[in-house]
């Protein structure tokens, strides 16, 4: 067994792994960029080490600065965590070939299945059932539009590096695939550094069923059950549970077969989730396979009780697994929200800035994971969660609402956040039927409540959790013997920001209605990946005018109303702020 390891992330995930690696009496050893030199997760760590600026590209994907620190450090293995290095293979190889023991699945392995077209290709061979569409990389606008064609649309062009949503884009309506197809190339080349994309038939409204297994170095391969990670935001995760309320023992038992078979054709090793879309007609498709750790691998330690951290550290030491798959047991039903730092009611922009006030939820069957106290400063630079929220109980609806009642005593202020939206996720009748909420979630429908009471859906019941922008005060007083806790919101420049800012918003607005000049400004805080107007062009409501970046998502900004760019405020790399004028349209 070994006695120390390096722990290769940041935030919650290294929190975490050090935590098992405490519990296993195995020293853990932290790295960090200059902007995370305060952050929590260095606490947790018997030792840290500086390995460079903010930006993850000249430091958290440093992985020859990383491999060099865990060579003078005495670390005898590197856990990857999720995200960053977790999935490249040059890392993996670069860990072996400094005597180090890479916590993960061989490297050829990873290659297979970090392209998503060669991992097509290895699971049609395996027999493994794949969404229709090609196995080859679309070199040009024109390849796509054939296979589009042949296929029909909807279609989803992939970025065959992507993972975690990134680099897809969903054509509907042939006139958008040009542009759909430039943007997943960009993505793509800008957070895998590859862009290569294909084609794939869109399953309209599929639930997202994964399946985690774990296999050893001795030929011996296991699944613990699926996950339901339906509800999505720009085809990315924010509520998983498992079970799935749709899949049934026959069903599981048939993915579960089909992901031990995926594992086997590439001679898997480790913890690693196998994805798949499961249709209407009940129809499963292996979708990818994440080749790591992932995100919401705590429901699956809530009903089966294994820590798969643990697991994970046993197989890289060469202990063959514990257990056969008759021996796999769960029980009760587990929740997870993603806790990001977005709001919601804006198109899920990101919202960076500093947690002035934090306290979690505790109480039976809760599970808090979190990288963040009162005072930590959520980045730009990185991924927007604040936390993970996981609860356990004995059946679905109890398991929902115990959620509701975490939910309800988590509070974050400083920063918007998801909470918001996970309530009323809690509440809505159709998740409570098993729904996936897509019209809720990403059709608007949240937004459009503005955090609203939804027909048919539970009452808020004794809750102060949620988003506040400013500094918070709290207070308690009595009116005729019944206490009252008041909240009090404190302005960041009291009695002028808020004020200001409205007559700005109402001046705008009576421009626009006059025919007058309208600015367009950013939402967020990042930077500008492309300006897609120039000054005298001509544009319909609706139309993409500039694309920000912002913790690692991309984000369009377009026109509100039809008319003609007057001028453009901004050139692409630049770096804006939020409320910064973008364009000027009359």
């Amino acid at each position: 067994m070994f006695t120390k390891v390096l722990v290769a992330n940041r935030g919650e995930i290294a929190i975490r792994v050090c935590r098992t690696l405490r519990e296993m009496g195995i020293a853990s050893v932290a790295v960090y960029s200059e902007a995370d030199r305060e952050a929590p997760f260095l606490a947790y760590a018997d030792e840290a080490y500086l390995i460079g600026p903010g930006p993850s590209t000249e430091s958290y994907l440093r992985g020859d600065v990383i491999v060099d620190v865990a060579k003078r450090c005495g670390a005898e293995a590197v856990h990857p965590g999720f995200g960053f290095l977790a999935e490249n293979p040059d890392f993996a190889r670069g860990c072996t070939a400094a005597g180090l023991v890479f916590v993960g699945p061989p490297p050829e392995a990873m290659e297979v299945m970090a392209s998503k077209t060669a991992a097509r290709e290895a699971m049609a061979a395996a027999g493994v059932p794949i969404v229709p569409g090609g196995t080859d990389p679309v070199t040009s606008v024109e390849a796509a539009r054939a296979i589009a064609e042949e296929i029909g649309y909807p279609v989803a062009i992939k970025a065959a590096a992507g993972g975690g949503g990134k680099g897809i884009r969903v054509v509907r309506d042939p006139a958008d695939l040009e542009s759909a197809y430039a943007s997943s190339r960009r993505e793509g080349a800008a957070y895998f550094g590859d862009d290569t994309v294909y084609l794939e038939r869109y399953l309209d409204d599929p639930r997202h069923i994964e399946v985690q297994v774990l296999a050893d170095t001795h030929g011996n391969v296991i699944h613990l059950g699926e996950r339901d990670c339906s509800i999505q935001r720009r085809h990315q995760k924010i509520v998983e549970e498992t079970p799935s309320p749709a899949v049934s023992p026959e069903l599981r038992a048939r993915i579960g077969a089909i992901a031990v078979d995926a594992a086997k054709a590439v001679s898997y090793t480790g913890a690693g989730t196998v994805e798949g879309l499961l249709a209407g007609d009940g129809s499963w498709y292996f979708l990818e396979m994440n080749t790591r750790l992932q995100v919401e691998h705590t429901v699956t330690e809530m009903v089966t009780g294994l820590d798969l951290v643990r697991e994970q550290i046993w197989v890289a030491s060469g202990r063959p697994l514990g257990w056969a798959q008759d021996e796999v047991r769960s029980y009760g039903h587990s929740i997870q929200c993603r806790i990001n730092a977005e709001d919601a009611t804006a198109g899920f922009v990101p919202t960076p800035g500093r947690v002035t006030r934090y306290r979690e939820p505790s109480g039976p069957g809760v599970r808090v994971d979190s990288g963040v106290v009162a005072g930590t400063v959520i980045s730009d630079l990185y991924d927007p969660m604040v936390a993970k929220l996981i609860v356990w109980d004995e059946d679905r609806d109890l398991a929902r609402r115990r959620m509701l009642r975490a939910l309800g005593e988590f509070e974050v202020a400083g920063v918007k956040t998801l909470i918001p939206l996970h309530q009323a996720i809690m509440r809505h009748p159709e998740f409570a039927e098993g729904g996936t909420l897509r019209e809720f979630v990403e059709g608007g429908g949240f937004a459009r409540t503005q955090g609203g009471q939804v027909p048919g859906a539970e009452p808020v019941l004794g809750t102060r959790a949620g988003i506040v922008e400013n500094e918070v005060r709290r207070h308690v007083a009595e009116v005729d013997g019944k206490r009252f806790e008041v909240t009090v919101q404190v302005p960041e420049h009291p009695g002028r920001t808020r004020l200001r800012s409205r007559r700005a918003a109402l001046a705008e607005r009576e421009a626009a209605a006059h025919g007058e000049v309208d600015i367009v400004r950013s939402p967020m805080q990042g930077t500008v990946l492309r300006v897609g107007v120039a000054a005298g062009d001509e544009v319909t409501a609706g139309q993409v005018l500039v694309v920000v970046e912002a913790m690692k998502m991309e984000n369009e900004i377009v026109a509100g109303h039809p008319g003609e760019v007057e001028a453009v405020e901004v050139g692409e790399g630049d770096q804006v702020s939020s409320g910064q004028a973008l364009v000027r349209l009359v």
